[in-house]
């Protein structure tokens, strides 16, 4: 968790400074872009803009935000704003005079600046002078009313909203390449279209006789201008994603790390001592491994070769008595090699290696660290001697000194009653006795020797 909060906290401080960084290369490249046609760029990088009324005082503005095709508004644009229903009709396919009454149906949908589209009456606005065109949303997409608008002669398009969607700011997008299309268009919310529409209609203010406004469109440049639906999705999706990645890859390394801890080093391994079982006996052991940089001192880590102390000693009795491998437990057969631990266990060579390198570093059967040094003696064994052994050893089995005891009982006798005299005369609570070999029962349990008064034990 610290490391994520780590890349967040860095992730904040690098968006922080992106809002000092000047975005004149971003609009340089976009004007540059969007000039040669392509069209999906502005799908990643829309902006914000506003439309004002500069006849008012104070001037009035209206949020608005430019369409993805089109010129880019790199400085304002000012120009007389003309609703385009006030002097054009959809151009007739058929007479005026038809009776099919076709030409009062396009007539209806003039508002929203679809195409075909022809001048009618004798007000129109003069080719020379900056106008904007004003259609509504709806009848056709956003690309067909630019190239309508930029058909009859207007500089720029702004398009209303509709009552579907009244408060919301569009990105204007086309499906289409609309290279062609060189005005800019801009988008405003419906209730805003409604307002500008009343406020033309009550202006005292014309054009060519046909009512009008001073209007200003303007792209307001903001540090997170490069903000989009596209870096939306991977901060919301794809963010996640790349914390838990990095938080995986950290546990994996910190795993890791943690297992190769637990192995022993190869070079470690290798140097272990190593025998070949002959049939009768055990081959003399081969020359240790030597790794080529074996005598180079790490002087940064400090650390040297590990020495090795069991090959300069014999092995114990015990250990040459290993007949068969813990780890496969199979018998070891003629001309098996076999691994000598520092423990003086032994196992099949490429068995063990794998399981020292591989797994773990302690030996299989005493959980040693076989890369610790080991001070083990040629008497050391896991395992208690046998009867014979020590029997050879001058010590005497347990069972021995209890029998002699019960052969010899005219001896062993006087001794136990004067110990049981001196003991009644200073406690009456009665003596331990030795236990045989089960650890259950007295050694004196009754004989030609023993008397009922001499029944040793508890009464109730």
């Amino acid at each position: 968790m610290i490391h994520i909060f780590v890349f967040v906290v860095f992730f904040s401080q690098v968006a922080l400074a992106a809002r000092s960084i000047h975005v004149d290369w971003i609009r340089k490249i976009s004007s540059t872009v969007r000039d040669e046609g392509a069209w999906l760029w502005g799908w990643g990088w829309p902006t914000d803009g506003s439309v004002s009324i500069v006849d008012r005082t104070p001037p009035v503005s209206f949020p608005a935000r430019p369409a993805s095709f089109g010129k880019e508004l790199a400085d304002p644009l000012l120009g007389y704003v003309l609703p385009l229903s006030v002097f054009t009709a959809p151009c007739p396919q058929e007479p005026a005079n038809s009776t099919s009454g076709a030409h009062v149906k396009w007539a209806a949908d003039s508002t929203f600046g679809c195409p075909d589209l022809c001048i009618v009456g004798p007000h129109f606005p003069d080719p020379s002078e900056a106008w904007i065109a004003l259609v509504q949303r709806g009848g056709c997409p956003f690309v067909e009313k630019a190239r309508q608008a930029q058909k009859l002669g207007a500089k720029a398009v702004v398009v209303g909203g509709d009552r579907s969607n009244p408060d919301g700011l569009l990105n204007m997008y086309s499906e289409r390449d609309a290279y062609d299309v060189t005005i800019a268009a801009t988008y405003i919310k419906y209730w805003d279209y409604i307002e500008l529409s009343s406020l033309i209609a009550a202006s005292n203010t014309s054009h060519n006789g046909l009512h009008t406004l001073s209007l200003l469109l303007t792209t307001d440049y903001s540090p997170w201008e490069w903000y989009s639906p596209i870096l939306t999705f991977v901060l919301i999706l794809l963010l996640p994603s790349l914390l838990t990645s990095i938080t995986l890859l950290i546990h994996r390394l910190r795993a890791a790390r943690a297992a190769q801890r637990e192995r022993a080093p190869e070079d470690v391994v290798h140097n272990f001592p190593c025998r070949v079982w002959t049939g009768s006996g055990w081959e003399k052991q081969e020359t240790a491994y030597v790794p080529a940089d074996a005598t180079e001192i790490d002087l940064e880590a400090g650390t040297a070769p590990h020495p090795s102390t069991s090959h300069d000693r014999e092995l114990p009795a015990w250990a040459e008595q290993q007949v068969d491998c813990a780890i496969c437990l199979e018998m070891f057969v003629k001309g098996d090699r076999v691994r000598v631990l520092p423990c003086f266990h032994m196992f099949h060579a490429d068995e063990i290696d794998e399981w020292l390198i591989h797994k773990k570093k302690l030996c299989p059967v005493c959980k040693a660290d076989v890369t610790r040094p080991q001070a083990h003696g040629a008497e050391d064994h896991p395992s208690r001697p046998s009867s014979s052994e020590r029997s050879q050893s001058g010590h005497a089995p347990r069972h021995s000194s209890i029998e002699g005891a019960q052969y010899n009982g005219a001896s062993l006798a006087p001794s136990i009653d004067h110990g049981l005299s001196a003991h009644s005369e200073s406690s009456p609570a009665s003596i331990p006795l030795p236990l045989s070999d089960d650890e259950c029962s007295p050694l004196l349990q009754g004989g030609p020797s023993s008397s009922p008064s001499r029944q040793y034990g508890t009464t109730s």
